[in-house]
Protein backbone atom coordinates (compact mmCIF):
# COMPACT_ATOMS: atom_id res chain seq x y z
CA UNK A 1 0.00 0.00 0.00
CA UNK A 2 1.02 3.57 -0.63
CA UNK A 3 0.23 6.02 2.16
CA UNK A 4 -0.53 9.60 1.12
CA UNK A 5 -0.90 12.18 3.88
CA UNK A 6 -3.88 14.52 3.58
CA UNK A 7 -4.07 18.18 4.62
CA UNK A 8 -6.02 17.02 7.71
CA UNK A 9 -3.88 16.00 10.69
CA UNK A 10 -3.66 12.19 11.11
CA UNK A 11 -6.02 11.45 8.17
CA UNK A 12 -4.45 9.42 5.34
CA UNK A 13 -5.38 8.19 1.89
CA UNK A 14 -4.28 4.59 1.36
CA UNK A 15 -3.72 3.48 -2.22
CA UNK A 16 -3.36 -0.18 -3.11
CA UNK A 17 -0.44 -1.49 -5.11
CA UNK A 18 -1.78 -4.14 -7.45
CA UNK A 19 0.13 -7.23 -8.46
CA UNK A 20 -1.42 -8.12 -11.80
CA UNK A 21 -1.17 -11.02 -14.22
CA UNK A 22 -3.37 -12.72 -16.81
CA UNK A 23 -5.70 -14.00 -14.05
CA UNK A 24 -6.41 -10.60 -12.53
CA UNK A 25 -4.81 -8.91 -9.52
CA UNK A 26 -3.91 -9.21 -5.85
CA UNK A 27 -3.51 -6.37 -3.36
CA UNK A 28 -3.29 -5.98 0.38
CA UNK A 29 -6.02 -3.73 1.77
CA UNK A 30 -5.11 -3.78 5.48
CA UNK A 31 -1.89 -4.46 7.37
CA UNK A 32 -1.28 -3.41 10.96
CA UNK A 33 2.51 -3.34 10.45
CA UNK A 34 2.20 -0.95 7.48
CA UNK A 35 -0.11 1.32 9.50
CA UNK A 36 2.35 1.22 12.42
CA UNK A 37 5.21 2.22 10.11
CA UNK A 38 3.28 5.47 9.54
CA UNK A 39 2.44 5.97 13.22
CA UNK A 40 -1.16 4.75 12.76
CA UNK A 41 -3.15 2.10 14.57
CA UNK A 42 -6.43 0.34 13.96
CA UNK A 43 -7.51 -2.54 16.14
CA UNK A 44 -10.49 -3.82 14.17
CA UNK A 45 -13.60 -4.48 16.26
CA UNK A 46 -16.31 -4.20 13.59
CA UNK A 47 -16.49 -4.48 9.81
CA UNK A 48 -19.50 -2.70 8.31
CA UNK A 49 -21.06 -2.19 4.89
CA UNK A 50 -23.48 0.49 3.78
CA UNK A 51 -25.33 0.45 0.49
CA UNK A 52 -26.86 3.60 -0.96
CA UNK A 53 -29.39 3.45 -3.77
CA UNK A 54 -29.09 6.91 -5.31
CA UNK A 55 -26.26 9.19 -6.36
CA UNK A 56 -26.31 12.51 -4.52
CA UNK A 57 -27.01 10.97 -1.11
CA UNK A 58 -24.92 12.27 1.77
CA UNK A 59 -24.18 10.04 4.78
CA UNK A 60 -22.62 11.71 7.81
CA UNK A 61 -20.95 13.71 9.24
CA UNK A 62 -20.36 11.51 12.31
CA UNK A 63 -17.84 10.46 14.93
CA UNK A 64 -17.94 8.85 18.36
CA UNK A 65 -16.34 10.38 21.45
CA UNK A 66 -15.05 9.31 24.85
CA UNK A 67 -14.53 5.61 25.49
CA UNK A 68 -16.36 4.84 22.23
CA UNK A 69 -14.06 7.01 20.04
CA UNK A 70 -13.27 5.11 16.88
CA UNK A 71 -10.78 5.03 14.08
CA UNK A 72 -12.16 4.01 10.67
CA UNK A 73 -10.73 2.64 7.45
CA UNK A 74 -13.25 3.35 4.69
CA UNK A 75 -13.30 1.89 1.17
CA UNK A 76 -15.87 1.97 -1.65
CA UNK A 77 -16.39 -1.52 -3.09
CA UNK A 78 -19.15 -0.72 -5.61
CA UNK A 79 -19.65 2.50 -7.51
CA UNK A 80 -18.08 5.71 -6.23
CA UNK A 81 -18.27 8.11 -3.29
CA UNK A 82 -16.64 11.39 -2.36
CA UNK A 83 -15.33 10.66 1.15
CA UNK A 84 -14.70 13.55 3.56
CA UNK A 85 -13.02 14.11 6.91
CA UNK A 86 -13.27 17.23 9.07
CA UNK A 87 -10.75 17.78 11.87
CA UNK A 88 -12.71 18.87 14.96
CA UNK A 89 -9.89 18.48 17.49
CA UNK A 90 -9.46 21.96 19.05
CA UNK A 91 -5.79 21.16 19.80
CA UNK A 92 -4.98 20.08 16.25
CA UNK A 93 -2.88 22.17 13.89
CA UNK A 94 -5.55 21.57 11.21
CA UNK A 95 -8.57 22.28 13.43
CA UNK A 96 -11.76 22.76 11.34
CA UNK A 97 -10.01 21.89 8.08
CA UNK A 98 -11.51 19.27 5.79
CA UNK A 99 -10.31 16.96 3.07
CA UNK A 100 -12.20 14.94 0.50
CA UNK A 101 -11.22 12.26 -2.00
CA UNK A 102 -13.07 10.07 -4.46
CA UNK A 103 -13.09 6.45 -3.34
CA UNK A 104 -14.20 4.14 -6.13
CA UNK A 105 -14.47 0.45 -6.83
CA UNK A 106 -11.95 1.06 -9.62
CA UNK A 107 -9.27 2.98 -7.70
CA UNK A 108 -9.69 0.83 -4.56
CA UNK A 109 -8.42 3.73 -2.41
CA UNK A 110 -9.25 3.89 1.30
CA UNK A 111 -9.51 6.76 3.79
CA UNK A 112 -7.94 6.36 7.24
CA UNK A 113 -10.16 8.42 9.57
CA UNK A 114 -8.76 9.23 13.03
CA UNK A 115 -11.16 9.58 15.98
CA UNK A 116 -10.57 13.36 16.02
CA UNK A 117 -12.40 13.76 12.70
CA UNK A 118 -16.01 13.87 11.61
CA UNK A 119 -16.54 11.55 8.66
CA UNK A 120 -19.07 11.34 5.85
CA UNK A 121 -19.47 10.72 2.15
CA UNK A 122 -21.48 11.78 -0.87
CA UNK A 123 -22.47 9.02 -3.28
CA UNK A 124 -21.34 9.77 -6.83
CA UNK A 125 -23.11 6.78 -8.40
CA UNK A 126 -26.32 4.86 -7.90
CA UNK A 127 -25.96 1.59 -5.95
CA UNK A 128 -22.76 2.59 -4.16
CA UNK A 129 -21.45 0.31 -1.41
CA UNK A 130 -18.97 1.31 1.24
CA UNK A 131 -17.07 -1.12 3.46
CA UNK A 132 -15.40 0.15 6.59
CA UNK A 133 -13.45 -1.22 9.51
CA UNK A 134 -13.85 0.40 12.92
CA UNK A 135 -11.88 0.23 16.15
CA UNK A 136 -14.92 0.42 18.44
CA UNK A 137 -18.52 -0.79 18.44
CA UNK A 138 -21.24 1.75 17.67
CA UNK A 139 -22.59 3.50 20.79
CA UNK A 140 -25.48 5.83 19.93
CA UNK A 141 -25.04 7.89 23.11
CA UNK A 142 -21.40 8.63 22.17
CA UNK A 143 -22.16 9.89 18.67
CA UNK A 144 -21.50 13.46 17.56
CA UNK A 145 -22.43 14.87 14.22
CA UNK A 146 -22.74 17.86 11.97
CA UNK A 147 -24.79 18.69 8.91
CA UNK A 148 -23.08 18.56 5.53
CA UNK A 149 -24.21 22.18 4.98
CA UNK A 150 -23.22 23.52 8.42
CA UNK A 151 -21.69 26.97 7.77
CA UNK A 152 -19.10 26.48 10.55
CA UNK A 153 -17.85 23.32 8.81
CA UNK A 154 -17.80 24.91 5.34
CA UNK A 155 -17.66 21.59 3.52
CA UNK A 156 -17.04 21.80 -0.23
CA UNK A 157 -18.57 18.92 -2.19
CA UNK A 158 -18.17 18.16 -5.91
CA UNK A 159 -21.93 17.82 -6.51
CA UNK A 160 -25.20 18.92 -4.93
CA UNK A 161 -26.64 16.80 -2.14
CA UNK A 162 -30.07 15.47 -3.15
CA UNK A 163 -30.83 13.21 -0.16
CA UNK A 164 -29.83 13.09 3.49
CA UNK A 165 -31.36 11.25 6.45
CA UNK A 166 -33.65 13.03 8.89
CA UNK A 167 -31.12 12.38 11.65
CA UNK A 168 -28.19 13.82 9.67
CA UNK A 169 -30.13 16.91 8.60
CA UNK A 170 -31.20 17.64 12.21
CA UNK A 171 -27.76 18.11 13.80
CA UNK A 172 -27.44 21.59 15.36
CA UNK A 173 -24.77 24.03 14.17
CA UNK A 174 -21.34 22.70 15.14
CA UNK A 175 -19.90 24.23 18.28
CA UNK A 176 -16.22 23.42 18.77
Amino acid sequence: MRFEPTPVHDAWLLLPELIEDDRGFFTRTFATEELAAHGLTLQVVHANMAGTLSAGTFRGLHRQVGEAAETKLVRCVRGAVHDVVVDVDPDSPTHMQSFGADLTAENRAAMYVPPTCLHGYLTLTDDAEVHYLTSAPHVAAAEQGARHDDPRIGLVLPYDVTAVSTKDSAWPDWTP
